[in-house]
């Protein structure tokens, strides 16, 4: 559809583009929008919007990671999140489709296929769960060719250099670089539509392209918005843990992926501490480990060499490892290859007024080239050597299959994504490892769960491509072990108060030796022993909840592990935390600022006053026990 060589029609109204689209290719409209950050909100709600108001339109849009404001369903949840959200996403335009969806009005003219969900958003959405469709990220590609794609809205930087107007493609050049050359090789033909966004940092390299790529651009003041930005999480001491298990088997001179969220960053974390200092990292280290069977692969010494990245995902910190001396070793002249980011605005800000030559360095490029082997083989196996792919998982079983995105009821909690990717990826290297980490156990009606199951209903992982995993515990080496061993390494990371269960699991099948016992040193796996080994680092600031800075204020983030501490309590821990709300915390000026931030100060209700003792209750340090 693009003419070769013209500069592209500028508009700068959504609705009036949307006309001219219309126009152009007829009333069946296939839109791809990006995966996250990079869709182009105000030509998405156009089209949305005009086919919501004329039945003889087919509007079908492909995407993923549809990225939407909180909505809290608990009253606490709404004072806590309220003020958060509208100070991080004021500006950042909803997208229509995302309304419809989750309200369950979609009208019947429009389709909506999704291949990634933004994490238990669409559990309870069943037009997202009915046209889910489980792929790799690396094949989204082929599945939106399949469907005839014919308009691509992506969010772009602008900048004229030299006379001539450049776009980068930034925060996602994952897919559509592909969709690109596809449309030069004339297998697609579509219409491509740049939205420009000023906050957006212009990515130089693989992602800058040429304004003719471009049939459509849109640009205006009213069109401009602020970008999604999602605070950074506190990390606490279940996660540090795992963190610094994984730290361990991170090579000097090698490659690392790192994933988004908490357990990344306490990954990154720890590896800044090694780095920086490492008489306390190993200290830790050696406080954690119940057992030494590993110890083959651990690198305990400073970073020398330092480390490349090759991820996915743009996580924050990967710039956290740069800033600290760490991400250093160069790949044709890059620190990191990556398909796409979304991160909080002091990211943002941070790519943004980077020097150029500095940003080039960080080089945004296609997910082929990031996710896979193939293409230019050699010289990625050249450069990918001693990698440590690290993903997190909801649950494993005992015998090492790795569940990150479904549950078995068939449900849909995020997606496939990149996972597979990695994992293949590092059985196809010489000397790569694949790292899932996940938390042993989680909460469940106020009750401990345990993480690690005999089996499961659902599947990401299969366990012939079993690896390592690390809980908060230790860590699992299962490459090449047979089911036996592979069920002790694995016991010996799981909660002890779930161990004997598991056990008997394995026994009856005839997995295990009847005789098998697990290893006394592995028998202590309680909160209370990370929390024994890691609390004096804590309170020494070596395990800051937020090392890396915050979008929460201080009240906020002594009020984060508090409502966590409630939503996941029993009805009896719930009445017991009542009861010391009601009787202590008064006095306490600092419960008595998160009271206030949370607009309880002064209870008017029976409910606000309910919550208000539960709050002052949870907020208060744990009695110690004797």
């Amino acid at each position: 559809m693009n003419l070769r060589g013209r500069a592209p029609v500028h508009f700068d109204n959504a609705d009036r583009l949307t006309g001219t689209v219309v126009e152009r290719i007829g009333k069946n409209i296939v839109l791809a929008l990006p995966l996250g950050l990079g869709k182009a909100n105000h030509v998405a709600n156009s089209l949305f919007i005009r086919a919501a108001g004329d039945p003889s339109m087919a509007l079908r849009i492909f995407t993923a990671l549809t990225l939407e404001k909180p909505h809290p369903k608990r009253d606490l949840e709404r004072r806590f999140i309220g003020p958060v959200s509208a100070r991080l996403f004021d500006g950042y335009p909803a997208l229509a489709y995302a309304d419809a969806l989750r309200e369950n009005r979609l009208p019947p003219n429009i389709e909506v296929d999704e291949f990634f969900f933004l994490a238990g958003s669409r559990l309870d959405v069943e037009a997202s769960q009915r046209n889910y469709i489980s792929a790799n990220y690396t094949h989204a590609l082929r599945y939106v060719l399949d469907r005839k794609v014919s308009v691509v809205g992506q969010l772009v930087a602008k900048r004229v250099r030299d006379g001539k107007t450049y776009y980068s493609l930034s925060c996602n050049p994952d897919i559509t670089l592909d969709l690109l050359a596809a449309r030069r090789a004339g297998r697609a033909d579509f219409i491509m539509i740049g939205q420009v966004n000023s906050e957006l940092p212009y990515m130089p390299g693989d992602a800058e392209v040429l304004a003719d790529e471009f049939d459509y651009i849109l640009e205006s003041p009213q069109t401009a918005f602020a970008l999604y930005a999602p605070p950074r999480e506190p990390i606490d001491l279940t996660e540090y843990a795992a963190g610094l298990h994984v730290a361990r088997m991170i090579a000097d001179g090698g490659t690392v992926q790192i994933g988004i969220g908490a357990m990344g960053d306490a990954v990154a974390q720890a590896i800044v501490l090694r780095h920086r200092d490492n008489d306390q990292f190993r200290a830790l280290a050696a406080r954690l480990s119940a057992l030494n069977s590993f110890a083959g692969m651990f690198e305990d010494a400073s970073f020398a060499q330092g480390l490349y990245g090759a991820t996915e995902m743009f996580v924050e910190s990967f710039l956290d490892l740069y800033r600290a001396g760490i991400l250093k070793r160069e790949v044709d002249g890059a620190l990191l290859h990556a398909a796409f980011f979304v991160g909080s605005k002091a990211f943002y800000h941070a790519l943004r007024t980077m020097p150029e030559p500095e940003r080039a360095k960080f080089r945004m490029t296609a997910v082929s080239f990031v996710n896979e082997l193939y293409g230019d083989e050699a010289a990625k196996r050249a450069a990918r050597v001693k990698a440590r792919f690290v993903n997190n998982a909801m649950m494993t079983t005992l015998l090492g299959d790795v569940i990150s995105d479904g549950l078995e009821d068939g449900r849909v909690v995020s997606g496939v994504g990149g996972q597979y990717n990695f994992v293949a990826q590092s059985f196809a290297l010489e000397d790569a490892r694949s790292i899932i980490m996940l938390r042993a156990t989680r909460n469940v009606g106020g009750h401990a769960t345990s993480n690690i199951l005999w089996n499961y209903g659902h599947t990401t992982i299969p366990r012939h491509l079993r690896d390592i995993v690390v809980t908060e515990y230790g860590i699992a080496d299962l490459r090449g072990k047979a089911d036996r061993d592979v069920i002790a390494a694995m016991l010996a990371i799981a909660d002890s108060r779930f161990q004997d269960e598991l056990m008997e699991h394995a026994k009856k099948a005839g997995k295990l030796e009847r005789d098998f016992q697990i290893p006394r040193e592995c028998r202590d796996n309680l909160p209370e022993r990370i929390e024994r080994a890691l609390m004096p680092a804590r309170a020494a600031g070596l395990l800051d909840p937020c090392p890396f800075g915050s979008d929460f204020t201080p009240t906020e983030q002594r009020l984060i592990p508090a409502l966590k501490r409630l939503a996941s309590a029993s009805p009896t821990r719930l009445a017991s935390l009542f009861l010391r709300g009601c009787v202590s915390g008064r006095s306490d000026p600092g419960v008595r600022d998160c009271l206030a931030r949370m607009e309880l100060s002064r209870p008017a209700t029976l409910s606000e006053w309910l919550n208000a003792a539960l709050l002052r209750g949870s907020l208060l340090p744990p009695r110690q026990k004797h």
